[in-house]
């Protein structure tokens, strides 16, 4: 078969399309840029794609299928002679994954606001250790050796990071409804994506009607900790339900849970009996979690009867997460420079939490780019000081993407500087990311006591983490 892929320099949209070219399928795409290392892994895979969309160049193709990106709109030449012409069979990215990598397979689903990438990464990569060779698709970089994406044995699970985003122009339901879970994990749920969902309770409406779709036999993990979750799932829920977190009235309980500058250490108890001791890389709570959830789907996958009864430490203490997520860019014994994909308050509160556990001896700045769709919006104004303030000082980038957006639909940062004052913190605001680059990299020059400097952003910052990284090294020599 031949499939046509519209915005195929995407991550996943380009990962897909190297896993069906591997299944022997002819694939071609397009897309306005390319960039490496998506170019040249396309390029290796023997995958013929185009700069700029064309509609007679499509017809010209003929391909059997047609796959839509998020990314394509209304007005794209391709769409409007797809939706003109309907000569040729179209759908989202999501419905493909489904029906052509998904299939019959037992699908591990992992959702929530926060920890999809590291809980999807870690869960394939237990079963890997588990002998298990499954399917898989993961949104981030792994830090180890694990590649993004593999198809596994056609008999084995499937796991995938189960984005609530929707899925096309045409098509607005969430994405992980074509992926029929036989394991959910909800890790968290809380108000994010502003830009499609009204409140929180439109985001769980969305979550409903996935909890519909896991059958009788299968699982579903949340977290136990969150009371709201706690109480509208166990009301909902038609399948076994397992309850994942630090309170003792969890079916798998964390305990004795401890940060230090080498990561963590913690155990996990199902059902009252002891079943690891966990020492790993990874820090911060959340992570702890993401852990206990990544076991408890893994162990139900290998043997539903007696989940706790494989797995060793070793495992955990060889995964080293995905990057971009607490990613240390630059270290000595007097500055410390990581980067961190956090764009929701709760995450990044946590991250900062975490942190200063592990480092006590240092300053913390926060260095944070509002650039996400919800943290560029006025929806988090109340709670950003309260998460920021846990830093000793913050300096704020510019709003990504500032001219599209109407005055009373951005964050009002000016607000959110004098909120982080009065709480006694510190605060820099810049109009430019390319003056905030040049203030902090004089800033960097003059370090004498130990120092933590934390980018939050999920995206580029405009080079600014790498400008920084090569001050540091430049400073250091």
């Amino acid at each position: 078969m031949h499939i046509y892929f519209m915005g195929i320099g995407g991550t996943a949209m380009g990962s897909v399309a190297i896993l069906l070219k591997q299944q022997g399928h002819a694939i071609s795409g397009v897309d306005l840029n390319v960039y490496a290392p998506m170019s040249d892994r396309l390029r290796n895979a023997g995958i013929e794609f185009f700069e700029g969309f064309d509609a007679e160049r499509l017809a010209a193709q003929q391909p059997d299928l047609v796959v839509v990106g998020n990314v394509i709109g209304r007005g794209n030449p391709e769409a409007e002679w797809l939706l003109e012409t309907r000569c040729l069979p179209f759908v989202s990215l999501p419905q493909l994954i489904g029906e052509h990598l998904i299939g019959h397979r037992p699908s591990i689903v992992i959702t929530g606001t926060h920890g999809k990438t590291t809980t999807t990464a870690l869960t394939t990569h237990l079963l890997l250790e588990s002998g298990a060779n499954p399917g898989y698709l993961i949104a981030g970089v792994p830090a180890s050796d694990l590649p993004s994406s593999a198809m596994g044995s056609a008999d084995t699970p499937f796991v995938i990071e189960g984005d609530e985003y929707d899925c096309a122009f045409f098509d607005k339901r969430s994405k992980f409804i074509h992926y029929f879970p036989r394991t959910l994990i909800i890790n968290n749920l809380e108000f994010d994506h502003g830009d499609i969902f009204r409140d929180l309770e439109d985001i769980i409406r969305s979550f409903q009607h996935l909890l519909r779709l896991v059958p009788q036999s299968g699982n579903i993990l949340i977290n136990g900790d969150d009371p709201k979750l706690l109480e509208w799932v166990s009301r909902e829920a038609y399948s076994t339900l397992w309850k994942v977190g630090f309170e003792a009235h969890n079916d798998l309980q964390i305990l004795d849970f401890e940060e230090h500058s080498n990561g963590s250490h913690f155990r996990l108890q199902l059902h009252g009996r002891p079943w690891l001791q966990v020492s790993w890389p990874l820090a911060a709570r959340y992570n702890a979690r993401n852990a206990a959830m990544a076991a408890l789907a893994t162990g139900l996958q290998i043997d539903p009867a007696h989940p706790d009864s494989f797995l060793s430490p070793e495992s955990f203490t060889r995964f080293r997460g995905v990057m971009r997520r607490q990613q240390v860019l630059f270290s000595n014994e007097k500055l410390l420079l990581v980067e961190d994909f956090g764009h929701h308050p709760t995450a990044i509160g946590e991250t900062l939490v975490s942190f200063r556990n592990r480092f006590p001896g240092h300053r913390i700045w926060a260095v944070f780019e509002p650039r996400s769709n919800t943290s560029r919006s006025p929806a988090f104004q109340q709670l950003w000081p309260v998460t920021l303030a846990h830093a000793d000082e913050v300096w704020i980038g510019a709003i990504h993407r500032l001219h599209l957006l109407d005055a009373s639909k951005r964050l009002n940062t000016r607000q959110l500087k004098t909120d982080l004052e009065d709480r006694g913190t510190p605060t820099h605001l810049f109009e430019s990311n390319a003056e905030l680059q040049h203030c902090l990299l004089s800033q960097l020059a003059n370090v004498t006591s130990p120092l933590l400097v934390l980018f939050f952003t999920n995206g580029s910052f405009d080079g600014i983490m790498q400008a920084s990284v090569c001050e540091a090294q430049r400073l250091n020599r």
